[in-house]
């Protein structure tokens, strides 16, 4: 068959891409290497336990993921739920914070006026002035903001201690596993500035089934129902490069043909397949020099909830950077289900699971969790390159999805988009793919 398209990697980029092309009449072929598609957004059964490739959360102020769903005709009301309200865990002690002042207006207006035990009035309006200073440098200062680490920054607008401990890290290391002497400034509010623009529908919502359940695996039968063609198990080994321009593939198994090439996998894949093409002082020299940043997730099954809601919650002081109850979400047929995002991930990437187990248990003993005789089975799940990463000084060696090489696009969360390291960004990432194409 004749392709007007190759899109490696089926993940929401690449899902995003091929969608937007197979929704204009092109024909496209979608290569995945792994047995399933969703890439960081996905789910699948581990020898008799089902897992998630991470704890993943939908904001209320995606534009561009939920249009794609939409026209894909996928309900996002029936396949969220929305929560209103996060919870941070320091110690026994647990305060809860409003994330929707149009949705929970009353919940958002308790948690910012209350909890004044946990973080006192004057570091509530310090931290007022520290994030509206970020937001405006966000959009005057770009580069010097994200030469400066969260810290650092916070330090420079006089944050102490406690509100470093039990707020920015929290919002640093529990959404982006990074600390915050690490993370940058300006990647930082960007994670914020969009929701900002649009405080009526800040709120966020938690999967009611496996992602590639309820929402990878319907966009990939999307594409299928428009013409495209969806394939698994196909590892593209290298590029088809002739006369400077790339014209198809070569998987393990047989070779593809198409005008135009997306590559639409994490920034490590992407780095491999375009290496072997790159020549010093290249358009791509900046595109190798972008670091990776890696991921460690474990989940847990029970034999009963480990917590009364399925909530968003930080534990500041602990390896537990966010974690949630999802018994009730996105595993319904689970007794109990506690999936953790652990943080720091470098600590736990070669790391025995047995060990990894051990030490959640303790932390989690510290905010009142007694896990240990209640787990009947557990998973631990690594990606050493889960996305590019929100270091200082990365920002600038994002590429654009247009690249200087004929029939070679790119798409991924780690190129030019506002959304940074997100499903949101990955969405807006292969639309401006498809349309570099089209």
């Amino acid at each position: 068959m004749a392709y007007d398209v190759i899109v490696i990697g089926a993940g929401l980029a690449g899902l995003s891409a091929g969608f937007e092309l197979s929704w204009r009449g092109k024909k496209v072929l979608l290569l995945e290497s792994e047995p399933i598609v969703g890439g960081r957004t996905s789910s699948w059964d581990d020898d008799g336990m089902k897992v998630e490739s991470s704890l993943h959360r939908f904001k209320g102020y995606y534009t561009a993921l939920p249009d794609l769903l939409f026209r894909a005709g996928i309900d996002v009301d029936r396949i969220l739920k929305w929560e209103e309200q996060v919870a941070v865990k320091v110690g026994l002690d647990k305060v809860l914070f409003g994330l929707s002042p149009f949705h929970g207006p009353i919940k958002a207006l308790r948690g910012f006026l209350g909890n004044n035990k946990f973080i006192s009035v004057k570091e509530k309006l310090a931290l007022a002035r520290f994030f509206a200073a970020g937001f405006r440098e966000y959009v005057a200062h770009p580069d010097q903001l994200d030469a400066i680490s969260v810290l650092d920054y916070a330090k420079k607008h006089g944050l102490n201690q406690d509100a470093v401990e039990k707020i920015l890290i929290p919002l640093s290391s529990g959404f982006f596993f990074l600390p915050p002497q690490r993370y940058s400034t300006y990647a930082y509010f960007g994670m914020f500035f969009p929701g900002l623009k649009k405080f009526y529908k800040l709120r966020q919502g938690t999967f009611n089934g496996g992602m590639t359940e309820v929402m990878a695996d319907p966009l990939a039968k999307a594409i299928t129902r428009l013409g495209g063609t969806v394939k698994t198990y196909a590892k593209v080994e290298k590029l088809l490069v002739r006369n400077g321009r790339v014209g198809g593939v070569l998987t393990s198994e047989e070779t593809f043909e198409a005008p135009y090439t997306i590559i639409a996998t994490t920034l490590a894949e992407s780095q491999r397949l375009v290496k072997p093409h790159v020549t010093e002082g290249s358009w791509f020299d900046d595109l190798m020099k972008l670091e990776s940043m890696s991921s460690v997730s474990i989940q847990l099954e029970l034999d009963k909830p480990s917590m009364a809601q399925d909530m968003t919650t930080f534990a500041p002081y602990t390896c537990l950077g966010t974690f949630s109850e999802q018994s009730r979400t996105t595993f319904p047929n689970s007794k109990g289900r506690l999936s953790i995002i652990l943080t720091p991930p470098e600590r736990f990437l070669e790391m025995e699971e047995e060990d990894i187990l051990e030490i959640v248990l303790q932390d989690a003993m510290k905010i009142g969790l007694n896990l240990e005789t209640h787990i009947l089975d557990y998973r631990v799940v690594r990606y050493a390159n889960a996305s590019y990463s929100l270091d200082t000084g990365n920002n600038h060696l994002r590429p654009s999805q247009k690249t200087p090489v004929e029939g070679l696009v790119l798409a991924g969360d780690y190129t030019q988009q506002p959304y940074f390291a997100t499903m949101e960004g990955a969405v807006v990432s292969g639309r401006l793919a498809a349309q570099a194409i089209l």
